[in-house]
């Protein structure tokens, strides 16, 4: 039976986009203001109304079928189309209670973080932030489902061809910082005694940050074209792991000059050139089109361009 529109409870769609965003029914009704049964019951109307199981229970929260990731993108624009439209005006984050999710890296986090919690603070806002762990150098897939309100770090490919489409491209973007990479060792380490030479960086052992896993990055890009290769002995997905196991053994870790205080032993490191030519690291931030006039939005947008030192 195909289901009537007619007759559908729109709160139905509010429960379900929450219970998405949050994957987890005690969550969705914490930022529902709803007790957890009420949301259970809701969703259970919904799939009713539907025809079709939409979440399945896990041992921690839920996991939504596919037919919920195909439904989510189009409820979630219509909720923030009609929101924007029944209040257009002003955000005023002293009386207007949002919860923002944002996709970052450890590294960007730990430097974004503590000057954005001071403002939160410092003007008694009611905005509660959820930061999302990075694990693409492509957001996209988070920013249009809606999991991501705003994505943070570097995304050249993504930039380049947003960069292309112009004003078609559904994503938005806006530079926060540019920094460079720089290759870090322990402070004792043999290669710290004088300038990097190219033939000792390519026969040293490597520790490799890779949000994917994949132990092939930029930098082997730039080698293969010199017709060298590394051995990478580690790969990981977080800096302030990398900056740890650097700073207590032999191995030699590229990262952006910007990351390195966030790794929490900078004063355990030495920092090199590398001998090799590697383009700046552009850490932008990146949001859907259907957010972009949205108050709220615009709100976080500036206190992030501010946080970054923009």
């Amino acid at each position: 039976m195909t289901p009537n529109f007619r007759t559908l409870d729109l709160n139905l769609l509010r429960v379900f986009d929450a219970t998405m965003a949050e994957g987890s029914l005690t969550r969705a009704a914490a930022t529902l203001a709803m007790t957890q049964p009420a949301v259970s019951h809701a969703l259970k109307r919904l799939r009713e109304h539907l025809g079709e199981e939409l979440f399945e229970r896990q041992a921690h929260g839920v996991k939504p079928t596919p037919r919920a990731e195909a439904l989510w993108p189009a409820v979630r624009d219509a909720l923030a189309t009609l929101r924007q439209s029944l209040a257009p005006g002003d955000f005023d984050p002293a009386h207007d209670e949002h919860q923002f999710h944002l996709a970052m890296a450890d590294s960007t986090a730990s430097l974004l973080m503590p000057p954005l919690v001071q403002v939160i603070e410092a003007t008694a806002a009611r905005v509660n932030l959820r930061v999302l762990p990075l694990t693409t150098r492509d957001p996209t897939r988070l920013v249009e489902s809606g999991e991501a309100d705003l994505a943070v770090g570097f995304f050249p490919a993504l930039i380049t061809r947003l960069v292309a489409q112009g004003d078609a491209a559904h994503l938005r973007h806006q530079r926060l910082y540019d920094t460079r990479y720089v290759c870090v060792m322990r402070h004792d380490h043999p290669l710290a005694a004088a300038p990097l030479q190219l033939a000792d960086f390519v026969a040293a052992h490597h520790l490799l940050v890779s949000f994917s896993g994949r132990p092939f990055g930029l930098v082997d890009q730039a080698l293969a074209a010199l017709g060298h290769k590394r051995r990478i002995v580690l790969t990981v997905n977080q800096f302030a792991t990398a900056g740890r196991v650097v700073s207590a053994s032999e191995l030699l870790a590229v990262l952006p000059e910007s990351f390195v205080g966030a790794t929490g032993v900078a004063e355990a490191l030495a920092i090199r050139e590398i001998p090799l030519a590697l383009d700046p690291v552009h850490v932008e931030m990146v949001w859907h089109l259907r957010r972009d006039a949205d108050a709220a939005h615009r709100w976080l947008r500036r206190q992030v361009l501010e946080a970054a030192g923009g």
